[in-house]
Order: C-alpha cells, then structure tokens, then sequence
C-alpha cells in the first residue's frame, strides 16, 4: 500500500509521528511535507495528497493540520477525492465501509498521538462494503462534472 502524507505546521508533528507509525507497518509513504513549524498554507498540502490519489500515485491519502477541517475542505475540490476529517475510530470505520473515504484528514490540536493511530489503522484496515453504497458514491462523483 502507497499512502500520501501531507501536513501544514500544525499537523506537521503528528504527521511525522503517522509517517514512523506507517513504515513500521510496511507502509510506503509519500511525504508531501511540509517538514518545519514555519507557516504554510494547508491547501498545498492538501491538493499535493489529493492529486496524488487522484492520479493513482498513491492509494490513499492523508492530511493533518489542527483541526483537519481545511485540509478536508481542500482536498475535496480534487475530482475523485472523498476526504473527511475524523476524528474517532467508528467514524473512520463507517467511512471506509460506506463512503469508500479515500482521504482521511486528522486534527492534530484535537485528537491525540495514540486515537490518530488507531484511527489510521481504522482507515487502512477497512474495506469498501459496496453494495447499496456503490450507487450513492456514484452520486457524489456525478455532481464533479456540472
């Protein structure tokens, strides 16, 4: 599995904490960065992750800035992308099984090191469930061309 991380210089703590947490899961990681404190602007990051999902660089894509809210808003203008910021393990579950969530995006002033792992693990772990699901994603992605 190829996983895109990206962060702004709020999430860019916990990011480096998932990045160690994937590869230690035998996670390829691409890093969008960023790598610092310095201010930055989320939607870089975010659009970096989103393209990489969207362009099959990557499997899945995740983002984290303080409350994972912009990242997610951003990330959702890329075509193809279903991103949402999560912040419990049974959200990132249902999201996965019935909104086949391809980008997960985390709160790094909201949720802490140990439940983003666990959400993470959540969001890897889980599988589409299809089904009656797969019509109403197919509506979420008609709405990207008009």
């Amino acid at each position: 599995m190829r996983i895109a991380l990206g962060a702004d210089h709020a999430g860019v703590d916990l990011k480096d904490a998932l990045k160690a947490h994937l590869e230690a899961r035998g996670v390829v990681v691409i890093d969008a960065g960023t790598h610092g404190a310095a201010s930055v602007d989320y939607p870089d990051f975010a659009q970096q992750v989103a393209y990489a999902v969207r362009d099959h660089a990557a499997d899945r894509g995740v983002l984290v800035c303080g409350s994972g809210i912009g990242m997610a808003i951003a990330a959702n203008k890329v075509a193809g992308i279903r991103a949402a910021a999560i912040g419990d393990v049974t959200s990132a579950r249902l999201a996965r099984e019935h909104n086949d969530l391809n980008v997960l995006a985390l709160g790094a002033r909201l949720t802490p090191a140990d439940v983003a792992r666990e959400i993470l693990d959540t969001f890897l772990d889980t599988p589409f469930a299809g089904g009656r699901h797969e019509q109403r994603v197919s509506k979420i992605h008609a709405e990207e061309g008009r």
